[in-house]
């Protein structure tokens, strides 16, 4: 019973239904493991552990009354530092919104209560969700950096002190965390999962995701937050893919993979092509599609696009408040200032234009299959690392899960990123779940 913190979600949730385990006992297992290990890795910018043992008194009341328990009844969950909660305080990872306490709930923190959920705490982002660091430690090797900007969220959830924790993507900040710390990363088809009281750095590029210890915990975390939200005015009409319902599928022929290459594996460590080409070729008859042509401009294009819109909505902290700030954010936001109109929309325009070609695409294949980051996390903490692994699938929108298969030559993580088609998400966590089998 000392090792509950390092039961899955879906391990924590089933014996909790069946009262084998309190949501009180699972809590506190969750909260042995913070104190034990806190101080080495840094995850929480807050805790209240009292606070956290209510919230799981209240779903054993529940359970003990009688009442239908839902999907996450009394699974710890964190929360990454720029999601509004009305019970604990939201500060974007900056001194600037030092004690800032939100009136009410983000949509998705309010569906987690909804499903049961237990808010364990905010977890540690980089100041406004870009590169500026706040101490989160590798739990793997403390001399690595645990990613960015989502570090504490995918730090947690590789210690065992957080079965489930969300995160966001603006260009590689959910999936490059979970390459780094050997964590399952989801980023949902954009418009999946509302970011209605989420701070915001671009509107046409941010995801919220999930990292989790298992996929099937991807698909139970998924189920709960793809819920249409009118305050969110880019969520997709029907956003709900029945995740649980794809994984329990067992696919009869295997899917039609392509291993991708392009402008990313510029910024790979020399040991990426062997260790991916092995990989591939161990895994079946997989052909390798180099992305070209337009896709040459096309991380160029999502920097555009992201660097236009921080300076947007972020320039206020800088004219006013930059004392305030950390040198990194600054020099981040000013980096959009003098982006023109003209770049913006031709930057927009090729965006259409990749989505077309990846649309075509997947007319051949199921999923594609390329690398979650550039390597292993990188030693130091300057740098929260390359985030071109993902910044192609971020700007198009595409869904994305990174899965910890691998191992670099220092025997750090590195995930294994499986790309689905736009809209498609029950397909990409079928092929997913045979990836993971057929790795095993």
């Amino acid at each position: 019973m000392n090792d509950i913190n390092k039961w899955t979600a879906w391990q924590m949730a089933e014996v909790i239904n069946q009262g084998d385990v309190s949501a009180e006992e699972v809590t506190q297992s969750c909260l042995d493991r913070i104190a034990e290990r806190e101080d080495a890795v840094k995850v929480w910018a807050f805790l209240d552990p009292d606070l956290a043992l209510k919230q799981a008194r209240a779903c054993d009341e529940r359970r003990s009354a009688g009442n239908p328990l839902n999907l996450l009844h009394g699974v710890p969950v964190g929360l990454k530092d720029i999601i509004d909660t009305a019970d604990m305080p939201t500060e974007n990872g900056s001194d600037h919104f030092k004690g800032r306490r939100p009136t009410r709930d983000a949509a998705s923190a309010a569906l987690l209560r909804a499903a049961g959920a237990v808010i364990l705490g905010k977890t540690v982002t980089t100041e406004f969700a870009m590169t500026g660091q706040r101490g989160t430690l590798n739990p793997h090797d403390p001399a690595r950096t645990p990613g960015g900007s989502s570090s504490g969220s995918g730090a947690g959830v590789a210690d065992f002190m957080v079965p489930l924790a969300l995160g966001s993507q603006t260009g590689g900040s959910m999936l490059r965390p979970a390459s780094f710390c050997g964590v399952h990363g989801y980023k949902p088809t954009y418009g999946s999962i509302s970011r209605h009281g989420v701070f915001i750095l671009a509107r046409e590029l941010d995801h919220l995701g999930v990292y989790a210890r298992s996929l099937k915990d991807v698909a139970m975390a998924g189920d709960v937050l793809m819920v249409r939200d009118v305050g969110d005015f880019d969520m997709r009409a029907h956003p709900g893919a029945r995740l649980l319902e794809a994984f329990a599928e067992t696919e009869e022929n295997p899917p039609r993979l392509a291993f991708v290459k392009g402008p990313p594996w510029a910024f790979a460590e020399p040991y990426m092509d062997q260790l991916f080409g092995a990989y591939v070729d161990g895994l079946s008859d997989i052909p390798e599609v180099t992305l070209a042509g337009i896709f040459d401009e096309a991380l160029d294009a999502q920097a555009t696009i992201m660097n236009a819109n921080v300076w947007m909505n972020l320039r206020e902290y800088v004219d006013h408040y930059e004392d305030q700030l950390q040198a990194e954010t600054v020099r981040r936001v000013i980096a959009g200032r003098e982006i023109s109109a003209a770049d913006y929309i031709a930057a927009r325009e090729l965006t259409d234009s990749l989505i077309a070609a990846l649309d075509g695409l997947f007319e051949h294949y199921d999923a594609l299959i390329t690398a979650a980051a550039p390597g292993e996390a990188p030693i130091g903490l300057e740098s929260t690392g390359n985030a071109a692994f993902q910044r192609i699938w971020t700007l198009t929108g595409l869904p994305t899960i990174s899965l910890p298969l691998l191992k670099g030559p220092n025997g750090m993580p590195i995930g294994v990123q499986v790309i689905g088609k736009r809209g498609k998400d029950a397909d990409l966590i079928r092929v997913a779940r045979w990836v993971e089998e057929q790795s095993a």
